[in-house]
């Protein structure tokens, strides 16, 4: 289903809750929902995204929702989890990421009560003791989005705008080497190279979430051998790759957010750097996941996987990307993506 109809879905659900309230001696009860984040928020992309989406559900719809900040240490996660469901507090949890793959397939069945939506990765029914019979899991298709992204990097590093390098050159940086992060690249890469078979593209990883620093020695780096544009697919590691883009005159891809937007009211210059953002929308899917939830629609047990067509992902069209971009750059993001979503381009993929 398309995020498209979501208002639709969104009214269904209100239509049938007070269907079920009006048959109902008793009110409809709300519905607890807590969203569980193995890392931080404060991203400004990946988890930030999540959380905007709770928050939205917990205005439109009747629930009430929490937050678990889990942090950076990966063993900390089940147990953070576990002790959460033994507090018989939440209806439905929120959670995503694939290196949350496998703690869900083992918890999920201990907790049959609980409903989980699963975001940015998909479990293995074959590996949960109920098969999975409670968890919703969607995907994105990154690499689609990404593939937008290389062609627009590839038709701008031959246009005029300052600090330019004459040879064709762009960038990535990605928070770990990972099947997602890489299927972010190979589309980028495949995008920018068809758009250009003479481009230079640049890859490294932080092999962190949470290190802008890092984040931005490597952009410097990719910057000074010539890059004009980076991609950075690295969250909070990511602040640096803009931090790097203002101080060298160079440029920026935001991930997952439309970031320019989420940074214009505060730094406005460092916005101006990031060109455009390849947006992940786990706001709006979160949204969707439990605006169908309420109505008793969810196909939990079942994977989706969303992409252009669905809009599940996008490339950020905003007053910056329209002052900074070319109309001949635009036609061609645009004619990319009616292409992908006709099946007339075929995106590489990492995910197996």
């Amino acid at each position: 289903m398309s995020f498209r109809t979501l208002n639709a879905v969104l009214a269904l659900a209100a239509v049938t809750l007070l269907t079920i309230a009006c048959d109902s001696d008793s009110d409809t009860p709300t519905t607890r929902v807590l969203l569980f984040v193995n890392g931080d928020l404060g991203d400004q992309s990946f988890f930030d995204s999540a959380q905007r989406g709770v928050l939205n559900a917990e205005q439109e719809m009747d629930i009430t929702a929490e937050t678990i900040e889990a942090g950076y240490d990966s063993s900390l996660w089940e147990p953070r989890l576990s002790d959460a469901l033994n507090q018989n507090r939440y209806d439905v949890v929120v959670l995503g990421t694939q290196d949350m793959t496998s703690r869900l397939e083992t918890l999920a069945p201990v907790y049959p009560n609980v409903k989980f939506i699963f975001f940015d990765g998909a479990v293995d029914p074959a590996k949960c003791a109920n098969q999975c019979v409670n968890v919703y899991s969607m995907s994105y298709k990154q690499n689609e989005g990404a593939y937008l992204a290389g062609v627009y990097a590839a038709a701008m590093t031959t246009q005029p705008l300052p600090g330019m390098n004459p040879e064709p050159m762009i960038g990535s940086v990605g928070g770990q080497e990972n099947p997602v992060i890489l299927d972010f690249m190979v589309g980028y890469e495949q995008g920018a190279r068809d758009t250009n078979s003479q481009v230079i593209v640049l890859r490294e990883f932080a092999y962190s979430w949470h290190d802008p620093a890092k984040g931005k020695a490597l952009a410097k780096d990719q910057y000074r051998q010539g890059a004009d544009l980076i991609f950075q697919i690295a969250g909070g590691a990511g602040q640096g790759v803009f931090a790097a883009a203002a101080e060298e005159g160079k440029y920026a891809i935001g991930v997952d957010s439309d970031q320019a937007m989420m940074l214009l009211a505060t730094d406005p210059t460092l916005a101006q750097r990031i060109l455009t953002s390849m947006v992940k929308d786990i706001d709006q899917s979160v949204v969707r996941a439990l605006a169908l939830h309420q109505a008793g629609q969810l196909p939990y047990g079942q994977a989706e996987t969303l992409g252009l067509a669905e809009g599940g992902v996008s490339l950020a069209r905003n007053p910056i990307y329209d002052q900074a971009t070319p109309e001949e750059v635009k036609q061609r993001v645009a004619m990319a993506e009616q292409k992908i979503i006709a099946g007339e381009i075929k995106v590489d993929t990492a995910i197996k």
